[in-house]
């Protein structure tokens, strides 16, 4: 099985591609940048690693919201950083989103050069959507 949800909540990606993927019992969550929502290219929501990163999951956080599920549903992050210099920082705003039991996690660097861009985070995440009633 798979499907490519709609996400009326997110903004359409700008580019060929898409932001999640539903297959087999997982959800793999393309890399998020930290734009807000109703942002436009470039326009991120901070300058700094920290505000940066917190945008990238909260972004996957609105996926995941629409999906019905929750971040304890992530099970491995790759984490793509301009400046590896910026590890620590990264490193402590990314641990507020994930206070006990963090997904497995990877960092790589970023292949590509947008002004401004300090980081982007994937995720796979899985597929247990909450039931009503």
């Amino acid at each position: 099985m798979r499907a490519v949800p709609e996400l009326p909540n997110h903004p359409k990606p700008l580019g060929p591609y898409s932001h999640c993927v539903v297959a087999n019992g997982f959800v793999f969550i393309s890399a998020q940048t930290p734009l807000l929502p109703g942002g436009k290219a470039g326009e991120w929501a901070s300058s700094d690693i920290a505000g940066q990163t917190k945008q990238c999951l909260k972004n996957i956080g609105s996926i995941l919201a629409e999906l019905g599920l929750r971040m304890e549903s992530i099970v491995k992050t790759t984490v793509f950083l301009a400046d590896p210099a910026d590890f620590k920082a990264m490193n402590e705003a990314y641990k507020e989103f994930f206070p006990e039991e963090p997904p497995a996690r990877s960092p790589a660097k970023l292949g590509i050069d947008l002004p401004g861009l300090r980081v982007g985070i994937e995720a796979i995440a899985v597929y247990e959507p909450r039931r009503e009633g």
